[in-house]
């Protein structure tokens, strides 16, 4: 029950995050936004009568009965929750409070990073803020090798042109266009967190000493592949090991210092599991 009532309290807090996020950067510089609330944000702007968090909510029911069989009682019921807190932010918060406008770049930059921060926090519990983010989640059952930031955009890219339309002013869609692509970026880095993981493959002609001295020295794992030159035709052990991003300089210096010849790659990774690493969830996202 701690445990539900924790996760409960960061999704309202990302909830009210992005409620903020919104009004304070979005409704205030007449920056599109893009998603299910830019739809409602449209809405508004030709009825002023329906507010921006109720359309959000009945614009949602659709969604969310599509999404009833496909994203489980847990993701449905944690996204409702959300979905009904950034809607009550978004109208409270603009009824206590109007803020200022500034300058429209500097909306799109600072509201897209605090709405990245308030959608990792609400998809770091497995849940959602409704709208097109059900729809990404969807995809994500489908395209489980894809990262929720790019995953969003596709519905969100959809949503934004409409608002051109609606809207008659491209300029306000690209700048939610910005805000959307800082908005990806940053809720990614929330999810899968700022230091990277990185694997290293290494060719070399003394693989034992660089190994040991891997294992020794930087305490990582080294798994040998049995490799085979494609000109001579000889067998040679590459070593693999996967470690942080943090841990580069060192690995490279190590791997160096013990054959200067060697041959090295290094690949970006992402949601590397195990000892040292993750553990998996299987609210993974």
């Amino acid at each position: 029950m701690k445990a539900l009532l924790k996760s409960y309290a960061i999704i309202a807090a990302g909830s009210v995050v992005f409620g903020l996020s919104f009004d304070m950067f979005f409704a205030s510089n007449q920056v599109a936004m893009a998603g299910v609330t830019g739809l409602a944000q449209v809405i508004n702007a030709v009825v002023p009568q329906l507010s921006v968090g109720i359309m959000t909510m009945v614009l949602n029911i659709p969604l969310f009965l599509a999404g009833w069989k496909l994203i489980g009682f847990h993701l449905l019921a944690s996204s409702l929750f959300s979905m009904v807190v950034s809607s009550l932010a978004i109208d409270g918060i603009a009824l206590v409070y109007q803020f200022a406008p500034m300058d429209p770049m500097l909306s799109a930059l600072c509201g897209g990073a605090l709405m990245g921060v308030g959608y990792g926090m609400v998809f770091s519990q497995g849940a959602t803020t409704g709208g097109t983010d059900i729809v990404a989640r969807i995809l994500k059952l489908k395209l489980p090798w894809l990262p929720m930031g790019e995953l969003v955009l596709v519905p969100d890219a959809v949503v934004l042109f409409l608002a051109v339309l609606a809207f008659g002013q491209i300029e306000a869609a690209l700048y939610g266009a910005i805000a959307l692509f800082v908005s990806a970026k940053v809720m990614d880095a929330v999810l899968y967190g700022l230091d990277t993981c990185k694997v290293a493959y290494i060719v070399s002609s003394q693989w034992r000493q660089v190994a040991d001295s891997l294992l020794r020295e930087q305490e990582r794992g080294v798994t040998i592949l049995n490799g085979k030159g494609a000109y001579t035709g000889d067998a040679r052990p590459v070593l693999l090991i996967a470690f942080k991003q943090r841990e580069i300089v060192q690995i490279k210096r190590k791997v160096y210092e013990t054959d200067p010849k060697a041959f090295l790659i290094v690949c970006d990774a992402r949601d590397v599991l195990g000892e040292g690493f993750g553990k998996y969830s299987k609210e993974e996202l």
